[in-house]
């Protein structure tokens, strides 16, 4: 009778414990221990719940973006936590158990925290972060001018590491009693083309001065020779900008372009010979105007040709053979 009488003293002392965590259990370093489990509930919602509700903060440079708990899908699951921590606070059998209880002796058990976040709202936020923030690099470049062709020095570009920051976040948000802020690592991003690799991506490059008749060769940034030319007459003027030299031609063809001036001639083509005006070499910069050969050197030095840029025979041949397809030509 007395051992029954103690057995069943023993089983209704650990039933009434049934919903009783035991001395040394926390999660997430949060001590629940000698709590019932509605105590636990709402200790863990104050001490778990509420700071991963906080927003993250990442810093870039001046800027602050910002990750809501909304936006990055943070769910907590709170009885899990607390049915973990019971499992482990009557973990062995109901003597274990009561002997535990009667020593004071603690279980020592730390749960893992219960949450989770979306990574894909995590990797969206480094997208926008770098959109905002990324700095693309400036190539250096050429500034043609009508004396010659300015050196412009590039610049560097800047880029958040992406990848890095995203892991870094993803393990602030793993924190539950993190800081909650990250700061951005960025890198430098170089130019294609620096300033000393300007001159050898310009083989070849020609400046047209129209109010003084003249172009002007440049290997690799250097000035090499100046040519006298004629250009178009009023009304019907070389046209300015920057081209691009499209198409060469040896003792090329004529095709008359259909326009007034052209009278009879409109539309025709016609081949090399004393009718055809395009004499020896022909450099298509832009909708039928180029560069080309004449016997009328007494025009050069004026404003005479129908658009096209004219120089002398010798002079144009020399030129054709140091100016390859695609070189820049810029006239003023």
């Amino acid at each position: 009778m007395l051992l029954l009488g103690g057995a069943v003293a023993v089983y209704a002392y650990d039933a009434a414990r049934d919903d009783l965590i035991a001395d040394g259990v926390s999660v997430a370093g949060v001590d629940i221990g000698g709590m019932r489990a509605g105590q636990a509930r709402a200790v863990l919602e104050q001490d778990l719940a509420e700071p991963l509700g906080r927003p993250l903060e990442v810093e870039v440079g001046k800027r602050s973006f910002t990750l809501t708990a909304e936006q990055a899908q943070i769910r907590i699951d709170v009885e899990t936590m607390v049915q973990e921590a019971l499992r482990e606070s009557r973990s062995g059998n109901v003597l274990s158990r009561t002997v535990r209880y009667v020593a004071g002796d603690d279980v020592d058990a730390d749960i893992e925290p219960r949450y989770t976040w979306s990574r894909p709202a995590v990797a969206a936020l480094v997208r926008r972060i770098k959109r905002r923030a990324d700095r693309d690099p400036q190539d250096a470049a050429v500034k043609p001018t009508p004396d010659g062709l300015e050196a412009v020095d590039g610049r560097h570009g800047l880029a958040v590491r992406g990848k890095e920051l995203e892991r870094r976040i993803n393990e602030e948000l793993a924190r539950p009693h993190g800081q909650r802020v990250v700061t951005a690592r960025m890198k430098t991003v170089e130019p294609d083309v620096t300033k000393e690799e300007l001159a050898s991506s310009y083989p070849a490059y020609v400046i047209v001065d129209r109010s003084r008749f003249r172009l002007r060769f440049f290997r690799n940034l250097e000035h090499v020779k100046t040519y006298t030319i004629a250009v178009g007459k009023a009304g019907l003027e070389t046209p300015a900008g920057l081209y691009h030299i499209q198409n060469k031609a040896v003792d090329p063809a004529w095709h008359v372009p259909q326009s007034d001036w052209a009278g009879d001639l409109a539309g025709k083509v016609i081949p090399p010979g004393p009718e055809n005006p395009i004499k020896a070499r022909w450099m298509g910069i832009y909708d039928g105007a180029g560069i080309h050969g004449t016997d009328a050197v007494g025009s050069l030095g004026t404003a005479a040709s129908h658009g096209c840029i004219r120089m002398s025979i010798p002079e144009v041949k020399e030129l054709f053979e140091k100016v390859p397809v695609q070189t820049p030509v810029y006239i003023f």
